[in-house]
């Protein structure tokens, strides 16, 4: 259900979330975010996830009045031409739909390792402060069948607008569990008999053609500018690097994360098993862009 209004007022309270787009420590502390491109809107709406409100153009709430619909919750629809929704945001828009939404409760990990078939994939990530990589790793989990994601208490949180938006909504399907004490949960993994593979190169080490992913692992990755630190290194059990021409010493953060687990998928048959065509396509009459 949804409950649609003309905007009379910038200054209207309820906007407030959607003018603050650029502090975005104001909703982390109040447990919320704002997905904003219409591809993971709708994604969005296809949640469970709690939305708050939307902030539309006219042409873009009838082309999701049918999913508004089938929402439990009455959302508050905030409409506007274009020029107006980027006074409100301060950003140039290519479309005219965002949304507001309430981060959910965090999952246990226990909860999640319950939950998951075996053999076991994770991935992990210490000292992302990159959101826009951040996002990209995430899609990439999504991609090549990262199970779910451990964020270290130096990384940057999941649910920062460019995060959300570069994870193109894949965020609201993978299980993620932000960390107060990465070292600590990842020795907890070990214990519970996963193998631990840093991202890090090493001379004389393995590559990824080399090492064993088969197996019940969390692959740890490290910032584009640190890598891993020395204190999650001294955890992990190996440590793997991606083969390179001579000429190149490094990817960037996401571009790695993407390889590492590509590679992953490979090694344990999850990649064969799909096909191109099966992939559930967007209705394109929501998704195209209106005239």
């Amino acid at each position: 259900m949804f409950h649609a209004e003309k905007i009379e007022s910038l200054d209207l309270p309820a906007l407030e979330p959607y003018r603050t787009l650029k502090r975005p420590e104001e909703h982390q502390r109040r447990g919320i975010f704002v997905a904003t491109n219409v591809k993971v809107v709708t994604r969005l709406l296809h949640t469970d996830y709690p939305i708050l409100s939307m902030l539309l153009t006219e042409e873009w709430l009838q082309r999701l009045e049918p999913l508004l619909m089938a929402r439990p919750e009455n959302i508050r629809v905030f409409l506007g031409p274009k020029k107006l929704l980027e006074t409100i945001t301060g950003y140039t828009m290519h479309q005219g739909a965002l949304a507001l939404a309430q981060i959910p409760p965090q999952p246990s990990l226990e909860a999640i390792l319950e939950n998951l078939p075996r053999p076991i994939l994770l991935a992990a990530v210490d000292g992302f402060s990159n959101a826009e990589n951040l996002g990209a790793l995430i899609r990439s989990c999504g991609a090549f069948g990262a199970q779910a994601l451990l964020v270290s208490e130096t990384s940057c949180s999941p649910y920062l607008r460019r995060c959300v938006s570069s994870s193109m909504g894949v965020l609201f399907h993978l299980p993620t569990v932000e960390c107060t004490n990465l070292a600590a949960t990842l020795q907890d993994l070990r214990a519970r008999g996963l193998r631990l593979l840093a991202a890090h190169p090493e001379p004389g080490g393995k590559t990824i053609v080399e090492a064993d992913f088969t197996g019940d692992c969390c692959v740890v990755f490290g910032s584009e500018g640190y890598g891993i630190s020395d204190a999650i290194l001294q955890v992990c059990d190996e440590r793997i690097a991606i083969p390179m021409l001579v000429e190149m010493d490094s990817l960037n953060a996401a571009s790695a994360g993407a390889v590492f687990l590509y590679e992953a998928g490979r090694q344990r048959g999850a990649l064969a098993r799909q096909r191109p065509s099966a992939a559930k396509k967007p209705d394109p009459s929501i998704l195209a862009r209106p005239t």
